[in-house]
Parts: structure tokens; C-alpha cells; sequence
């Protein structure tokens, strides 16, 4: 069943893209893994000399598909990862992984407000060039950078993904964690193509968000505090039951009415089995 470490993994990939680390670095990303392929004002890529910003939309949609397969380089990194920590788990019998877990993420997520941990803050960014064409070679090529973005991104996600690894691995199911990852994949990885999609909408977005960022990091901080108490002090498995109770109701209740609300309940009934 869909449980609160679903909507949670879900909203920490959308924080992690907000980050102070990873939001201003976007129409650089964009720029390296599609070669500039995206529109500024419609002739100043083609002008900087770049043929795939000459033919309007397949420029656009080269673009838009380098930046799916980055997507999916850092997606794949991220899966992997839990589903090899829940193994470890299951395979390990921890008896207190609750108690971990939750002082892990309320460290984390005080390093979020505070910024103590030093050693997070060693970062291993891909080193951007921006002269036209200087991108991954083809979809290969974004899907390894996107992996290699999984791989060494470590301030302020680091923090929101190792807390949510740790909720992944704490099911002790790799399927439940792989599905947790692939969630928070699709927070982080949706707007990337969003911004990719409406580049020059994004541009002039983003410049009224960059003052927010700070507040956002506050807040991902308290969030994940709030978590770490909550798997601490052993609640976290009780709302996830009431969540569950409530979507046992949902299928019942949906069994008798119109075929989107029997598609959405045959959808959940389908993740019980993961």
C-alpha cells in the first residue's frame, strides 16, 4: 500500500530540486546535457553557433530527450542504492533500525538548518563547459552524467536522499524500496524536464524563486526532523496504518462507482503486492 514515506519520498525529491545546491545550478545542467539546444530568446543559441537550436522544436525535443535519459541516469543510481540497502537490511535482521533511522534523519535534518556536518559538504559536481556542443555525446552520454550526478551529489540533497534511503531501507523489501526511490526520482526528475520543456518560462521563474530557497531549506529541515521523530518515537508506523485503513475505504468505497475511481483503486490494490 501507498504509505506516508511514499508522499514523503515524493516531496523530498521536489525539495531537492528547490535546493539552494541544485536550483540556480538548472539552466547550467540544461545547458551541458543538451548543448545548449534549449531557446533563450529564440536567436541567441543559434547566434552562439549551436545547429540544434536552428530548427526550433526538434532542437527543443533533442533537448528534452537528453534530459529524460540524465533523468534516468540519476534514477537508476538512486533505485540501486535502496534496493541494495534494504536488502542489507532484511539480510541483517537489525533489531533497532528504528532507533537508527530516526536519530540518522533528525541529525540530517538538523545539518539542513545548520550546516555541521562538514564532510557533507564535499562536493563532486560535473564540471560544466559551456561552449556549444560540449554536452554528453547522444542519450548514452546524458544518462551517464545523470548517473554521475546520482552518484556525487552530496550537500543539501545528500542529506534529504540519505534520509529517504533510510526510509526505503527500513521496509527490509527491496521492491517497497525501489518504488520509495523511484518516487523520489520523479520529484527530483519532473521539474528537471519541465524546465527543460518551458526554458525561457523556467528563466524568468526562476529568478522570483531563488529569493524563497532559503525558507525552502529551513523548511526541508523541519520536515525531516519532524520524521525522524516520528520513526523514533515509533508513530510513523502508526500513521501509516491509518493511512492504509483509509485506503482499504477508498477500494471498497470504489468498487461500486464510475472506471476512474475502479482504476485508481485496482492501482492500489496492485502496490500492496510490492
Amino acid at each position: 500500500m501507498i504509505e506516508l514515506s511514499a508522499f514523503l519520498a515524493f516531496g523530498a525529491g521536489l525539495l531537492s530540486f528547490l535546493s539552494p545546491c541544485v536550483f540556480p545550478l538548472i539552466p547550467s545542467y540544461l545547458f551541458f546535457v543538451g548543448g545548449m539546444g534549449l531557446e533563450k530568446t529564440g536567436s541567441s543559441a543559434a547566434a552562439a553557433g549551436n545547429p540544434e537550436s536552428r530548427d526550433g522544436k526538434g532542437g527543443k525535443g533533442l533537448v528534452l530527450g537528453k534530459t529524460a535519459f540524465f533523468v534516468l541516469g540519476f534514477s537508476a543510481v538512486f533505485v540501486i542504492t535502496s534496493i541494495a540497502l534494504s536488502g542489507l537490511v532484511a539480510a541483517s535482521g537489525a533489531k533497532y533500525i528504528d532507533i537508527a533511522a530516526g536519530i540518522v534523519v533528525i541529525v540530517l535534518g538538523l545539518n539542513v538548518l545548520f550546516d555541521f556536518l562538514k564532510f557533507l559538504n564535499y562536493e563532486k559536481r560535473l564540471r560544466i563547459n559551456r561552449r556549444p556542443g560540449s554536452g554528453p555525446g547522444g542519450f548514452a552520454g546524458a544518462f551517464l552524467a545523470g548517473a554521475a550526478f546520482g552518484a556525487g551529489w552530496t550537500p543539501c540533497v545528500g542529506p534529504v536522499l540519505g534520509s529517504i534511503l533510510l526510509l526505503a531501507g527500513q521496509s527490509g523489501r527491496p521492491g517497497l524500496a525501489a518504488f520509495y526511490l523511484a518516487l523520489y526520482s520523479a520529484g527530483l526528475g519532473l521539474p528537471f524536464l519541465a524546465a527543460a520543456l518551458f526554458f525561457d518560462r523556467f528563466l524568468a521563474g526562476a529568478q522570483k524563486i531563488k529569493k524563497h530557497l532559503p525558507l525552502i531549506q529551513k523548511i526541508s529541515g523541519i520536515l525531516l526532523i519532524c520524521t525522524g521523530l516520528l520513526i523514533l518515537s515509533g508513530r510513523f508506523q502508526a500513521i501509516n496504518i491509518l493511512i492504509q485503513k483509509w485506503q482499504y475505504s477508498f477500494i471498497v468505497w470504489a468498487e461500486n462507482r464510475g472506471p476512474v475511481a475502479r482504476l485508481i483503486a485496482s492501482w492500489l490494490s496492485f502496490l500492496q503486492g510490492i
